[in-house]
């Protein structure tokens, strides 16, 4: 038999034993781990078939999946038991895909090796779920959240924050639990991510809030970043102002500044229909009530253009002006304190003992109520009788809150009943507060002015005339002198308060332009443009400037207008410190019963300090003049060269920085241009002899000026509100005369000026004024002709130092005289010549200009030798244009120079005159001048 023939029929056995198809179970559910390729079924996976044992036909050798592209091959254990196993053929991930269902098939191994009528069991369906890992974080859907909340409130969720998982099981990607990360907060979050506040929030404690929150998944696995909520808190709205400074810093010298640049009024959307604003600044208690110039009172009447007369009572204390030094000042702005146990006397002389029917009394006043249970008379000013009596002529004084004016007519005039107490009650009398008080006087009216507004009295009370008597009177301020009617003259009826610029004038009355002038404040509110108001706005200043009434039906128009409310100070030197201010408002709804309340603001305004002016005077601080001159009508000029200069230190950064690599300052000069109100010339080394000395100072070169001066022997005081030119120019005016200066050696006087009465004062310029003598040589022949040598040009011949200088000469020997005079002899003549023709020339000018003097006087009975060892007078041919003033300042311009100068320059006045000299010429600077009208050529 060949061997196909048995190869065929071998298949035809095989063939005819498998019978069978495998079986599987009908369905399988698997699970299978993302990342993993192992598939856990239920059912194992497992094949039979009936043909077993039969080899091939009753084999497994093969599982087949059907389904495109599924990560799933199904594989054969065991072919005999048929064991197989599925798995994963590359990894499975959940989040792409969570099931999988598809079919499979068991095939047996037919019926030989080469995989040939294989039987096929039945479509098995497989179900796989794939099982999820956390591999993914939470991860919220907002990078940050912002929420707003009102104060006051509790919420129960103010914002919710989420946060997502890519994990794909429900146990993975589901969130369950929210955390916030930032302690102490008074936050919560609940499981859903809503966010809460645990406590009622406050808009003052706490503006915003920043916390962190982070969310965990049910597998406990926290957020990957943490997310941030911001809570702002919210004011609740509260009608009033917004945006506005407590502090605003005024700067000296900055003009008009705006208190108020951004200010808006909240109204909580309230119908509003009108609004009026009162801004107010308080300076009740800064210097006199408000900011005010510190000047003496004279030169504050002169300023407001008072007419003259004024008596100042209560002036600076001074040597002059004594009766004040005892009382309690307060320097910085010359105001007096009585604390009910001082008085002042003022001296005889300085008021008029007999008061005219018209005269004014004003005063600055601060008043409380009068301390004690029983009220009793406060006096400010008082004149009554000095010894025996006790009678009170005139007199101004506070009884329980009332001012009242006492006026006692005395009996040369009617024997009538006539009006003798004139009373007022007013608030402002007791309200510890600066009042200015002005009494007019115009018998039988008597009116006073407070603060600018007229007040007629409430009662006057008549009286009969005094009798006549010579007791002298005593007029005091701040009690009253009891002078009879005790054991002991003493004072009586103290005040207690403050007082300051009280004065009398007799004799005139103010007007009342000239009292609004005098208690005018320098500080005050200002607007600082009218124009941009707008026409719905309507507004009004008090008199002082210190109230400002605005009102308006628009808000806007009104946040405008307060806008350009301003503070103003228009002293150069005002006083530094605090100026409260206050605003208040009143508004009117549209028909509502219940309208908004705006609460007032209460700010400060800062006045900063002041740069300090230093005062500077410099000149010429000693010369020598001849006798004769002292002697003559016009006198010496003291300071004819004098200068005032006012600095100030300013701060200033170094230029180069890089180099330097230091930040310090340097400090920088600058001249300060500002006002004199007192200089003060005196006299040291005892006071001046009135039989043969004195100070002097024309009339017209003050009110030229509009300054005033008085003099004594104890020197001179010039005084009044004026530049540091016109000081100057008065001060180059002064003159010194002595009658008899044969005994008078030198003389020292001392300045000293000042600005706002005191509060900045300049150096102490000293000045020696020292006596040429004059020498006389006997006549001889020819003598009266010469000119003796001086002893100091001795020192150009020999060389020795001197160590002191004589203010007198000393004669010379005859011999020297005649050594010199036949050395001299033709320089002289030559020279006299010359000089005729300049003295005369000098001495017209002398006649023509009363103004001009000669700087040395002639002799004509003999020849005077005038020397002075260390002045240099210039050549007396000077042009008639040039004033005394001017020849005093080249006079002291000459001192300072070097004797080398003023050989040149005297060489070039006498032009050829000198060069005939030759070298004799530098020696001959004597300085000396004669009287050559009677020389002979």
């Amino acid at each position: 038999m060949s061997t196909g023939n048995l190869l065929g029929r071998r298949d035809r056995l095989s063939g005819s034993l498998n019978k069978h198809k495998p079986w599987i179970e009908t369905s399988y559910h698997g699970v299978v781990t993302e990342n993993n390729d192992t598939v856990i079924l239920d059912p194992p996976l497992v094949a039979l078939d009936k043909d077993a044992p039969v080899p091939f036909a009753g084999e497994i050798c093969a599982f087949k999946i059907h389904g495109q592209e599924l990560p799933f091959e199904a594989v054969v254990l065991n072919k005999t038991s048929g064991e197989g196993r599925l798995r994963a053929k590359s990894p499975i991930d959940c989040e792409l895909q969570k099931e999988y269902t598809f079919i499979i098939q068991a095939y047996d191994c037919g019926t030989g090796p080469r995989e040939t009528a294989w039987k096929k069991s039945h479509k098995a369906v497989v179900h796989i779920q794939v099982k999820d890992v956390n591999e993914f974080a939470p991860t919220f859907k907002e990078p940050a959240y912002k929420a707003i909340v009102t104060e006051g409130k509790i919420y129960d969720s103010i914002l919710q924050v989420e946060a997502i998982d890519e994990d794909c099981s429900p146990q993975y990607s589901q969130i369950c639990n929210y955390e916030i990360v930032t302690t102490d907060v008074p936050f919560a979050i609940d499981r859903n991510g809503n966010v809460r506040n645990t406590e009622k929030l406050s808009y003052d404690k706490q503006h915003q809030y920043e916390i962190l929150v982070t969310a965990y998944d049910c597998g406990q696995k926290p957020a990957a970043q943490d997310t941030l909520v911001q809570v702002d808190v919210k004011p609740v709205c509260k009608p009033g102002w917004q945006d506005w400074t407590k502090r605003i810093e005024y700067q000296p010298g900055s003009g008009s500044v705006p208190l108020f640049p951004s200010i808006h009024l909240e109204t909580c959307d309230g119908a509003v229909s009108s609004i009026q604003i009162t801004t107010e600044l308080q300076t009740n208690y800064i210097g006199k009530g408000c900011d005010r110039e510190t000047y003496s009172e004279k030169s504050l009447q002169k300023l407001c253009g008072a007419s003259s007369g004024i008596i100042d009572l209560l002036p600076s204390p001074s040597a002059a002006t004594n009766w004040t030094t005892g009382l309690l000042v307060d320097s910085s702005e010359m105001i007096f304190k009585f604390d009910g146990r001082q008085g002042a006397k003022i001296p005889d002389g300085v008021v008029p003992k007999n008061l005219t029917d018209q005269f004014t009394i004003t005063m600055w006043m601060k008043h409380g109520p009068s301390p004690g249970v029983r009220a009793e008379k406060e006096t400010i000013l008082c004149n009554s009788d000095k010894t025996e009596m006790n009678r009170h002529h005139y007199a101004l004084y506070v009884h329980n809150c009332r001012l009242v004016f006492l006026l006692r007519k005395d009996f040369d005039q009617a024997d009538t009943f006539r009006p003798a107490e004139f009373h007022w009650k007013l608030d402002q009398i007791c309200d510890k507060e600066w009042h200015y008080y002005v009494i007019n006087v115009e018998f039988p009216v008597v009116t006073l002015y407070m603060d600018g507004a007229t007040y007629e009295p409430y009662l006057v009370t008549n009286d009969w005339p005094i009798h006549p008597s010579h007791i002298a009177m005593q007029l005091t301020v701040g009690a009253c002198w009891q002078g009879g009617e005790v054991t002991k003259p003493r004072f009586a009826q103290f005040f207690h308060g403050s007082l300051a610029s009280l004065t009398i004038r007799p004799g005139k009355m103010d007007s009342q332009k000239v009292i609004s002038c005098l208690q005018a404040c320098k500080e005050g509110l200002d607007i600082n443009s009218l124009e941009s108001l707008g026409q719905g706005i309507k507004y009004h200043f008090n008199p002082s400037q210190s109230v400002l009434v605005m009102e308006g039906d628009d808000i806007r128009n009104i946040n405008r207008a307060l806008q350009k409310v301003s503070y103003i100070n228009s002293r150069q030197f005002p006083t530094a410190g605090v100026r409260r201010l206050k605003v208040s408002s009143k508004v009117q709804c549209f028909g509502e019963d219940v309208c908004i309340s705006i609460p007032d603001m209460d700010a400060y305004v800062m006045v900063l300090q002041a740069v300090e002016p230093q005062i500077t005077l410099h000149g010429t601080d000693r010369f020598w003049r001849p006798a004769a001159q002292f002697e003559s009508a016009r006198g010496v000029i003291l300071f004819p060269d004098i200068k005032i200069v006012s600095t100030f230190t300013k701060a200033e950064a170094p230029s180069d920085l890089k180099t330097t690599g230091t930040a310090s300052k340097s400090a920088v000069l600058e001249e300060m241009l500002h006002n004199l109100d007192f200089c003060d010339i005196l006299v040291l080394g005892g006071d001046l002899d009135p039989r043969q000395e004195c100070l002097e100072l024309n009339h017209s070169e003050l009110h030229q000026r509009h300054l005033d001066a008085t003099n004594s022997t104890a020197g001179y005081s010039i005084y009044g509100v004026g530049s540091m030119s016109r000081y100057e120019q008065v001060l180059r005016h002064i003159r010194y005369r002595n009658w008899r200066p044969a005994a008078l050696e030198s003389r020292r006087f001392r300045i000293k000026c000042s600005e706002l009465n005191g509060r900045y004062t300049s150096n102490e310029f000293n000045l020696e004024v020292s006596v040429l003598h004059e020498v006389r040589v006997p006549d001889s022949e020819h003598v009266n002709h010469l000119i003796a040598q001086p002893p100091f040009l001795q020192s150009v011949h020999h060389p020795e130092p001197q160590t002191s200088i004589q203010h007198s000469s000393v004669v010379p020997s005859i011999a020297t005289v005649v050594i010199i005079i036949s050395v001299c002899m033709l320089v002289f003549v030559v020279a006299m010549g010359v000089y005729r023709v300049r003295i005369a020339h000098q001495h017209f000018i002398q006649e023509t200009e009363a103004a001009k003097e000669a700087e040395m006087d002639w002799d004509d009975s003999a020849l005077t030798i005038t020397v002075n060892p260390m002045e240099k007078h210039g050549a007396p041919g000077r042009g008639e244009e040039e004033t005394e003033e001017e020849e005093e300042e080249e006079e002291a311009e000459e001192d300072s120079s070097s004797s080398s100068e003023s050989e040149g320059s005297e060489e070039e006045e006498e032009e050829g005159a000198g060069k005939g000299r030759h070298g004799q010429s530098g020696a001959r600077q004597a300085q000396l001048e004669w009287d050559d009208s009677t020389l002979p050529y």
